[in-house]
């Protein structure tokens, strides 16, 4: 393997990290009657006076399209309402009802504990060397998309 191909095991651990992750937890979010999207909000929108749906898209890295969506399917099911933005006359803030945040409330940290479960499998020195890990790779692509976002005149040459 050549060195520009060197990050390749890694990338593939990480997908594959990130989708035994979310087929592990779709699984309990499934059972509590939600999707991981719909738990996505509710998990977003839980414990705040809600937010815009720019926001709330930003925040759950859900497509404006799919969030309409979800968020549609949620006003069905009486866990959330659209109030008019008082700072924006043509927008929306998107909130829990009581139902919502009821839900929330018994939904969010069962998930949690359900989590937990696995993560206590790992020692503790591991997870925080993953963590660790995790946070480097995070803070060099951060950084590479912001310098990216400046353009070359602010890269050394």
């Amino acid at each position: 393997m050549t060195r520009t191909q060197s990050h390749l095991p890694l990338l593939r651990e990480l997908v594959r990290a990130y989708q035994a992750f979310e087929r592990y937890s779709a699984a309990d979010i499934a059972r509590r009657g939600l999707t991981p999207a719909q738990f996505d909000v509710l998990a977003t929108l839980g414990n705040t006076q809600g937010m815009n749906p720019k926001t709330l898209g930003a925040r759950t890295l859900i497509t404006k399209g799919t969030l309409t969506g979800v968020i549609d399917r949620m006003l069905a099911k009486g866990l959330v309402r659209r109030d008019p933005d008082p700072q924006d006359g043509r927008g929306q803030i998107v909130r829990l009802t009581e139902a919502g945040q009821a839900l929330f409330e018994e939904v969010f940290p069962a998930h949690g504990r359900y989590l937990q479960q696995v993560f206590e499998r790992i020692p503790r020195p591991q997870l925080r060397q993953a963590e660790r890990a995790l946070h480097t790779l995070r803070s060099t692509f951060e950084q590479a998309a912001s310098e990216q976002r400046a353009g070359p005149a602010s890269q050394e040459i």
